[in-house]
């Protein structure tokens, strides 16, 4: 079989699209038709669906993605510069983070990217919109940013910091300079962001299980029972950033992590509050796979992101 036609299938699998997949590899959109097709009868596969959405890879297509993507990756390894040199690369890195992760870890990174890598760019995907393993398996993303609670051994995972839960109001807010009690708490109407609701429960995909309660429900819920009381979750909302706007002009308190909350609290969009208990840490983490582990360039990348974790973090 002609391995050209496995790059066409990867570009196609990272793309889901002809017209982009030929122009991540130089060929035209009727030369990778055309290789799908030779694809398809060697396989007696169809590996592709065109929809409304794009192309829709079959069974067989996402079995075969992870494992084409390592082969390619270890070719590129035997045969590519062995080192990166971050001056005058013109590689385009992709991280999966939430708007919170891009808000608070992401600026750091960006002023390394200006001063040590002038022509390095940066795609940030929306973690939690895409299938995020599936993207990390075929190699479109490089590194996610977030909160996971099961990590399959394919993947590798990084500690960045440990976060934790304050309560931010608007600056003219009655509460906004004391001391809250659980009493004043359970009476404010509760903002908080959650991935797709918080009645689905955490999301898992292929292994990966993150979170999409964006705060301690379970904490929240048994400090309230301690008075009879039952958090009024007034918003359910999948945004961190638009809180601020949210808030402003309402009684309303909402939960964020404490990195953002300074965020917000230095622009003067909402005042700090800690919560009358004391709320548990959440790790910040990293993960990456495992066929990236020891790559020049993702060395670099996990490093340099480390390090704007830190600076976001103190």
């Amino acid at each position: 079989m002609d391995l050209n036609l496995l790059t066409v299938f990867d570009a196609v699998m990272r793309e889901r699209n002809v017209l982009r997949a030929g122009q991540a590899i130089g060929l035209s959109p009727s030369a990778v038709s055309h290789a799908l097709s030779r694809l398809r009868a060697h396989l007696n596969d169809d590996l592709f669906v065109r929809t409304a959405a794009g192309m829709v890879p079959t069974v067989r297509a996402t079995e075969m993605a992870p494992l084409i993507r390592d082969a390619l990756v270890s070719a590129e390894r035997a045969i590519g510069p062995p080192e990166f040199e971050p001056q005058s690369s013109s590689r385009q890195f992709c991280i999966a983070a939430t708007d919170y992760m891009t808000a608070v870890v992401v600026p750091h990174f960006l002023h390394t990217l200006m001063a040590m890598a002038p022509g390095v760019g940066l795609t940030i995907l929306p973690a939690t919109r895409i299938d995020l393993t599936a993207q990390i398996d075929v190699g479109r993303v490089d590194v996610a940013l977030g909160s996971f609670l099961d990590i399959p051994h394919r993947l590798h995972v990084q500690t960045l910091f440990e976060e934790r839960d304050v309560l931010i109001v608007a600056p003219d807010h009655p509460l906004a300079s004391r001391r809250i009690t659980i009493k004043q708490l359970s009476a404010l109407p509760l903002f908080v962001v959650a991935a797709g609701g918080i009645e689905e429960g955490p999301i898992s995909e292929r292994g990966l299980i993150r979170r999409a309660e964006m705060f301690d429900g379970s904490v929240l819920t048994a400090e309230f029972a301690k008075i009879g009381a039952t958090p009024k979750l007034k918003l359910i909302q999948p945004h961190f950033l638009s809180l601020p706007a949210l808030l402003a002009g309402s009684s309303a308190a909402a939960i964020v992590p404490a990195t953002l909350a300074e965020v917000f609290r230095k622009d003067g969009f909402v005042a700090v509050l800690e919560f009358p208990w004391r709320a548990a840490p959440t790790p910040v983490q990293m993960v990456w796979h495992d066929r990236l582990d020891h790559d020049p360039a993702q060395l670099w990348l996990r490093l340099q992101l480390q390090n704007a974790a830190q600076a976001a973090s103190t």
